[in-house]
């Protein structure tokens, strides 16, 4: 029985890992059509999360069905609601996703923020993506504390949010309103994605550790 149950973990582990694979390349997809401009490409990512989210509900409906059918204790017990937790937050990575592409849509066939700011906006995605390949991996695999790592990559997102508000704060002349709007949403959206990644991270840690990590001092 525990040897079914433990298999069940496993395809519950690849599943995630799965859905965080097609979050990060959602995000991938939502960078290149803000940098490109491309609406084909932002209009693949707002359809594509549809899938993400089918996924995100079969995989909470399974942790659901093991913490009923098995009531598993321990590190087993840690796993499971982990699995609910994560299937939650990816899926919220993917809407973030969606969301910077739904502003490419709208402003196309104009750029969604102003060339100067690209770059940065750009970078944050980078970092998104990075963060996100860093759960897919420690999903498949789990062996130990990851959380530092990415909470650093998360204060470098942290940083170009900073930076790029600051720039449109001081802008002269001034940026349309519509045009601050827009890259407020837009940095908010890189910077929600990674502190996703970054809650499921810690979550990760937990399971393995039964520890819960530290947050960083503010």
């Amino acid at each position: 029985m525990r040897e079914i149950f433990h298999g069940e973990l496993e395809r519950l582990g690849t599943d995630l890992a799965a859905m965080c694979g097609m979050a990060r390349v959602a995000m991938e997809h939502a960078t290149q059509a803000m940098v490109d401009v491309d609406l084909s490409l932002a209009e693949q990512v707002i359809t594509d999360d549809a899938a993400i989210q089918r996924v995100g509900e079969r995989c909470a409906e399974h942790a659901c069905a093991l913490l009923a059918l098995q009531a598993p204790v321990a590190r087993d017990l840690r796993t499971v609601v982990t699995a609910i937790q994560a299937a939650e937050k990816i899926g919220r990575m993917g809407e973030l996703a969606r969301h910077i592409a739904e502003i490419v849509r709208l402003r196309h066939p104009h750029p969604a923020a102003p060339a100067e700011l690209i770059d940065p906006l750009a970078q944050m995605g980078g970092l998104a993506v990075v963060a996100s390949q860093r759960v897919e991996a420690a999903i498949a695999a789990p062996s130990g504390v990851l959380s530092a790592h990415s909470e650093r990559a998360d204060d470098e997102s942290d940083r170009l949010h900073h930076e790029v508000l600051e720039r449109v704060k001081h802008a002269d002349p001034p940026y349309p309103v519509q045009v601050g709007v827009d890259v407020a949403l837009l940095a908010r959206f890189f910077e929600r994605f990674a502190d996703q990644a970054v809650g499921i991270t810690r979550r990760l840690d937990y399971v393995v550790t039964g520890e819960r990590p530290a947050r960083p001092s503010a």
